[in-house]
């Protein structure tokens, strides 16, 4: 008999987040060594606990989620996320429009391979969360990267989105707030990406998960309030903001004309009618979860662990000879820069893993997200400030000396 091997499909798809580091950490754990994680935005893991307000929805409710519900999801439930989404300025929809999944990580792969066939190509940002480079190559697409420039805060370069629309382009992704940077876009630049979606017939879908931990007194614009007359697909959900990762609780609404995504719509049906259904004890939290931005608040304003936690990171990364960065002003995320020729750094995986073999500490590179160059990394700012404080100033101990080999 043959080896039994992996399918041609996998040969882009990476997940670094979880990868090959994040294995040999949890080989290490196992030899009993601590390692800190800050490879992943999982609040539950560093002492977020549940907030009061789904403990009481689930208590009250828990009995409602022991069947099979609708393949869009709950009505209440898709009732409280179009009321949030209308509150965010999207017009025209209804709860029809809404689909309700086990996390944005199912909902991405409906809505991409419901859109694409083989050599379609979708424009993705560098640096951008791997969910969605790899949902396109797994659904028969092409990913062409557009730059996020370091150097204007972090934002979409719209000339290069312009000059990377091919006839094989069908979409534009934006996540606003962005994983890895951290960073909030404005208005101007989400009009500017609605009106090259516009003139040349794309798709765009919208990531915002991260829109409720808006830091600074900034305020997060759904790019789908600025595009009435063009089909937009915003993803959100309730992981990050009401610190839920293990509930997998997402959703997708389709807005814009109706007429333009009838069809489309019809083949995400097809794929959410095959899973039956997302969970139900997630989608039983939603409405009390949103109509609760008690708690989202209380982590982003100061004193709250999530603007606390930003602070400490900024004030050791500060301090460390040969790195760089852009503050961020939203989600838990930052994403620094080496100065490659000081460390003379050739491979960003190679100082990631140095890192945790010297330190305990594991990092993603800025590979992991789809980055161009091996001078960046991300720090997920989870832990403590006094934690997080400490850990940046061990990974600036090891970087003082060091050299790549």
């Amino acid at each position: 008999m043959n080896a039994i091997t992996k399918s041609d499909k996998m040969r882009n798809v990476h997940s670094d987040i979880r990868g090959p580091l994040y294995i040999e950490s949890l080989k290490m754990q196992k030899q009993g060594i601590d390692v800190l994680k800050l490879n992943t935005g999982n609040p539950a893991t560093f002492g977020f606990e549940l907030p009061e307000s789904i403990q009481n929805a689930l208590n009250n409710h828990i009995d409602a989620g022991l069947g099979y519900c609708d393949f869009k999801g709950m009505p209440k439930a898709r009732e409280a996320i179009c009321e949030y989404e209308k509150s965010k300025g999207i017009k025209g929809i209804t709860p029809d429009d809404i689909f309700i999944g086990n996390g944005v990580s199912e909902i991405v792969p409906f809505a991409l391979t419901a859109l694409l066939n083989d050599g379609d190509e979708v424009l993705v940002p560098t640096p951008s969360y791997s969910l969605w480079g790899n949902s396109v190559y797994l659904a028969g697409g092409k990913p062409v990267f557009y730059l996020c420039d370091e150097s204007s805060n972090w934002y979409p370069d719209i000339q290069d989105i312009r000059s990377k629309i091919t006839d094989k382009t069908k979409a534009i992704v934006v996540i606003n707030p962005n994983n890895p940077t951290g960073m909030l876009y404005p208005r101007e630049i989400l009009s500017e990406i609605v009106q090259t979606a516009r003139e040349s017939g794309l798709l765009v879908f919208s990531d915002e998960i991260y829109d409720r931990l808006v830091m600074d007194e900034l305020q997060h614009t759904s790019l789908a309030s600025l595009a009435e007359d063009i089909p937009v697909v915003t993803m959100n959900g309730l992981s990050k903001s009401h610190c839920l990762c293990g509930y997998r609780c997402g959703w997708m609404v389709i807005s814009g004309p109706r007429h333009l995504t009838e069809d489309y719509i019809q083949g995400i049906i097809q794929l959410t009618s095959l899973r039956l259904c997302a969970n139900t004890l997630a989608q039983l939290v939603i409405p009390a979860a949103l109509e609760d931005m008690e708690t989202p608040a209380s982590m982003i304003r100061p004193g709250g662990r999530i603007y606390e936690q930003r602070k400490a990171t900024i004030a050791e990364l500060s301090k460390i000879d040969g790195i760089s960065f852009v503050k961020n002003n939203s989600a838990f995320y930052i994403f620094p820069k080496f100065d490659v020729k000081k460390f003379n750094i050739t491979s960003d995986k190679k100082f990631a893993s140095d890192l945790l073999h010297a330190t305990n500490i594991l990092l993603v590179p800025g590979s992991g997200f789809d980055w161009h160059e091996p001078d960046h990394f991300r720090i997920v700012m989870l832990p403590e400030a006094e934690v997080l404080g400490d850990a940046v100033k061990r990974i600036g101990n090891f970087l003082d000396g060091y050299k790549q080999q």
